[in-house]
């Protein structure tokens, strides 16, 4: 389905949007504002009533200038209605406040992203990350993941597992039709998926294959929850190349992890993945591909995630398209056997085997 090829509207609403796109900082920030200040919380509250800014002011601890001038930037934004002198919530004011998908994507805009696309222009010119200056001098933010500031890693992962553990549940029922024994999960994080097969399955063992900093984070959470000797660690940086990868693995897990790599690390990674797979083993990929959405806000959302990647994560990844994507696969020799779409609501689970 492409969502893409028509130019819909007139040239009045082609330039409103033009002028949303410009004040699109504003907007965000005062959007965020009045969520975090507690304002939204406060009229919704006060539902069916309406509220004044005086009330507003004195219940959120805010001078009447603030108050006032949030609450007119609401207005513009959409998020409240003006009924005489006082307002109330407009439907879009409720998903602000209330909707899970959308406080993680708030938040891992503002705590993660915000500063650093300010050096997007640089990124691209550059091929590197430049944005990721405002946290550290490392080359992705892979590597200083762990060094974060608290709220920084609490919005990054809340962003990154929101997304994922909706969908490991459908993806795990179609790994575990071929009833695996040896799991390598490569990019494995804090160890979500690898827990989450061992739970499901007494008979799997996993390995965790990540940077060290994740088998940190992946090791105490799987030594807090006893499993450790279901799960086990393998230390290493795809992108350096150094180690070969451990064998004899009937499945190779990937998930929300390709997309942190360009085309050719990617053909890099699967074709080292060929060493480690058993003869009939299989490559599972779960990413989000923004050209198999069923509805082009979710399109319009993964293609924004692609300008993270540009300015903070590497400066060379992105959220991609099936048909790049299958290229890299293709490349690396493989073919795919199987493919599930809309897998917890916005990921592809890909099954593939060696040619």
């Amino acid at each position: 389905m492409n969502l893409f090829n028509k130019d819909a509207g007139s040239a009045l609403e082609a330039k409103e949007k033009a002028q949303w796109i410009a004040y699109a900082p504003f907007a965000f920030q005062g959007a965020r504002a009045l969520r975090d200040f507690g304002i939204l919380e406060y009229i919704e509250s006060r539902k069916p009533e309406t509220v004044t800014i005086e009330e507003v002011e004195k219940k959120c601890n805010l001078s009447h200038y603030g108050a006032r001038v949030l609450m007119e930037a609401g207005l513009g934004i959409g998020l409240l209605l003006l009924e005489g002198e006082k307002y109330r919530l407009s439907k879009t004011g409720f998903f602000i406040l209330s909707d899970p998908m959308t406080k993680v994507n708030m938040d891992f805009t503002h705590d993660v992203c915000y500063e650093g696309l300010f050096r997007l222009d640089e990124s691209i010119r550059n091929g590197k990350p430049e944005g990721l200056k405002v946290f550290g001098n490392w080359k992705t933010i892979y590597e200083g993941l762990s060094k974060l500031p608290v709220h920084v890693q609490r919005s990054w992962f809340g962003f990154d597992h929101y997304y994922s553990d909706q969908a490991f549940p459908s993806a795990a029922k179609v790994v575990f039709k071929d009833k695996p024994k040896k799991i390598l999960d490569i990019g494995g994080n804090t160890g979500k998926w690898a827990i989450h097969c061992v739970k499901n399955d007494p008979d799997v063992h996993v390995t965790i294959m990540d940077l060290p900093g994740q088998l940190d984070m992946a090791r105490k959470n799987i030594k807090e929850m006893g499993l450790s000797h279901r799960i086990s660690f393998f230390e290493n940086n795809l992108l350096e190349g150094s180690k070969k990868f451990p064998g004899g693995f009937d499945t190779i897990w990937m998930s929300q992890f390709l997309d942190c790599f360009s085309d050719d690390e990617i053909v890099s990674i699967l074709t080292s993945c060929r060493d480690a797979l058993a003869e009939n083993g299989h490559v599972y990929i779960l990413e989000t591909l923004w050209d198999k959405q069923g509805f082009e806000t979710s399109a319009f959302c993964l293609q924004m995630t692609s300008l993270y990647f540009t300015a903070l994560a590497n400066g060379n990844s992105q959220m991609y398209s099936s048909k790049a994507f299958s290229k890299c696969v293709e490349r690396a020799g493989y073919k795919v056997a199987e493919q599930s779409d809309k897998i917890g609501g916005y990921h592809s689970l890909m099954k593939c085997r060696k040619v």
